[in-house]
């Protein structure tokens, strides 16, 4: 069985988004099971898919759209699902309007990356506990 945590990346930067699925797949126990480059795209896969993504990792400024669409549209996720933001742009404002959609946490690109880690493998713990694996 893959106890891995089926993860979804909503990042338009190439280069980031495969540089973040290495480090997350080699450091924590995350698989990456998709991803979008676009608000559409992305609230289209995981409205679809919703019994089949358990973290989704939202950037905010998209190639179309926003990600603060991708988050008004997890609102309603399972209770077991999380979503969490990870962008330039980490301001406190951000921050607080990322809480008013549910957002379990923001990290910032350039300094939290080792907090989004941190986040994972606690996730995956957790999940492995709630599982039974």
């Amino acid at each position: 069985m893959d106890a891995r945590l089926k993860t979804y990346i909503v990042e338009d930067n190439v280069t980031i988004r495969e540089n973040l699925v290495g480090t997350l797949e080699e450091l924590t126990h995350i698989s990456a099971i998709g991803y979008a480059e676009a608000e559409a795209d992305a609230v289209g896969w995981l409205t679809v898919n919703s019994d089949k993504w358990e973290l989704a990792i939202v950037d905010l400024f998209l190639k179309q759209g926003s990600g603060l669409g991708v988050l008004q549209a997890c609102a309603k996720r399972r209770p077991h699902q999380k979503v969490v933001v990870l962008s330039n742009y980490a301001t406190p404002d951000i921050r607080k309007r990322c809480a008013q959609f549910g957002v379990d946490a923001v990290f910032d690109k350039s300094n939290e990356i080792d907090a989004l880690i941190d986040f994972c493998v606690q996730m995956s713990g957790g999940q492995h506990a709630r599982s039974g694996h």
